[in-house]
């Protein structure tokens, strides 16, 4: 069963594949779940790119195009290894325009094509399912007379280029070890799929309304914990009040939940405050988005005066705080101590690798718009060595705040950046992990992802970090234990 606006929907997805397909290859993954990648481009753009390129990182194709077809197999390889289905999985491809500025991009973009409820013998009557997820637990195509695929998919075809992450770019590499400022293209497939495998839920964070009068079977296991209720119980209002309630979502499943156990780091990121100058910072600890670079922080941490990075400067283009080496003066400012950096321009490890190498033993970015929790600083670079956290934009200007008294080499607001508490990172005082909820909400992002406090870095964080590896399970990553409690 499903509404009649989505199958209006695929009907005119479908039209589209029929002109945009013909003749254009498609890539097949063998595994527990078949999973077939039906390439939308035309020729000689996107997933048909003919311009040449060097094998790397275990991808052997010899154009771009190429090597994101072996990516896309080789992913789709993940997930058909990992999931059982009768059912061949189709997702829908295509390289497209998407937003994109200079500090920031939506890499790419997936979700189920219909969802469908209350078939003889579904596990929870009156549920949303999403179209591979019901296909796998009928046994067979759910809809003989008008089968279709499961998965749209789309990803950015402006990356790296002036006015969209200019200074990054896609690794088609197979081997998670992309370098500075590249994004693993394997990590966003994994991602991606994910979202259309079911990972996400069908109800509106904005208005807290069902889809279609029925709830997901995401949200028989989403916990609001203001109001002990779960989603699919919540009224409206609680689920809207929910979505944005920062650290007071969480998810009930049990294979998560123990998996979480031998996954998730003990100690919560975060930046203590101190110091004859702090006023009324003192003794704060502020919420903190660790870098999935540098050194890892510790319950010990590291510490010292805070001193702010003040004078733009400029490396392959770009001009902003730490963009290129720092000014003499700046580099006096941070030496030993923690910098303060804005966010923007240029990438978090440019300015952490500028702050390292002017003598700074730490750095705090500070977020450029509002919103909180902060999530984490993305990004690889094996030659940093100092830890680096991200602050949200209020906690940022309070202490400039405190800054401006300070003398050209000391403040006297001291920072240090720690883990606190004994909670794993990443779920709440009784095991159960976090859903994200910032506020404001994000679209697109908020509910139907992990929240962003969890150590290590998980595959389904709303924004891709450098230092994932392809593991989709316990003791790595909590994805297949969520597959597993939906119905996976």
């Amino acid at each position: 069963m499903r509404p009649s606006n989505l199958r209006a929907v695929l009907g005119a997805l479908a039209a589209a594949a029929a002109v945009s397909s013909v003749a254009i290859p498609t890539g097949v993954a063998n595994a527990a779940a078949t999973i077939i990648i039906n390439n939308l481009n035309g020729p000689g753009v996107g997933f048909n790119d003919p311009t040449p390129a060097a094998p790397v990182g275990g991808n052997t194709g010899t154009t771009v195009g190429e090597q994101r077809l072996i990516a896309f197999s080789y992913a789709a390889n993940i997930w058909g290894a990992n999931l059982t289905s009768s059912v061949p999985i189709v997702v829908n491809a295509q390289f497209t325009a998407l937003s994109c500025t200079d500090t920031g991009a939506v890499l790419g973009s997936a979700g189920a094509t219909r969802v469908y409820s209350d078939w003889i013998g579904v596990p929870k009557p009156g549920t949303w399912y999403s179209y591979a997820l019901a296909n796998k637990l009928v046994g067979v195509e759910i809809d003989p007379t008008d089968p279709g695929p499961q998965i749209n998919s789309r990803f950015n075809s402006n990356l790296g280029t002036p006015g969209c992450l200019s200074a990054s770019g896609w690794y088609y590499g197979l081997d998670s070890n992309e370098p500075a400022n590249r994004i693993d293209f394997v990590a966003v497939l994994q991602h991606e799929m994910a979202h259309g495998l079911g990972f996400q839920t069908f109800t509106s964070g904005s208005t807290g309304d069902v889809f279609a009068g029925l709830p997901s079977i995401w949200d028989h296991y989403l916990l609001d914990v203001t109001n002990n209720v779960l989603w699919k119980d919540a009224t409206p209002a609680q689920r809207v009040a929910s979505a944005i309630s920062l650290d007071k979502l969480v998810w009930t499943g049990a294979n998560v939940n123990t998996g979480a156990i031998s996954t998730l780091r003990m100690g919560v990121p975060g930046v203590g405050i101190s110091g004859a100058a702090s006023g009324a910072l003192n003794g704060a600890t502020l919420q903190a988005g660790e870098a999935s670079f540098g050194a890892a922080l510790t319950a010990v941490g590291v510490a010292a005066d805070v001193m702010p990075v003040v004078t733009p400067t400029t490396a392959a283009g770009l001009t902003g705080p730490g963009c290129g080496p720092l000014t003499v003066n700046d580099a006096r400012a941070v030496n030993g101590r923690i910098a303060l950096i804005d966010r923007g321009v240029c990438g978090f490890v440019v300015k952490v690798k500028n702050a390292q190498n002017a003598g700074a033993i730490g750095v705090l970015i500070a977020d450029n718009a509002a919103g909180s929790p902060p999530p984490g600083l993305g990004g690889t670079d094996p030659t940093i060595v100092i830890p680096a956290v991200r602050v949200t934009k209020a906690d940022g200007d309070a202490l400039k705040v405190q800054l401006r008294t300070r003398s050209r080499t000391a403040s006297g607001v001291v920072a240090r950046l720690a883990r606190f508490g004994a909670t794993l990172a990443g779920a709440d005082a009784l095991g159960r992990v976090k859903m994200y909820a910032p506020n404001p909400l994000v679209a697109g992002s908020s509910v139907s992802h992990f929240d962003t406090t969890a150590t290590p870095n998980l595959l389904m964080e709303p924004s891709i970090n450098g230092d994932l590896t392809q593991a989709v399970s316990p003791p790595v990553d909590l994805t297949l234990p969520l597959f597993t409690d939906i119905g996976w």
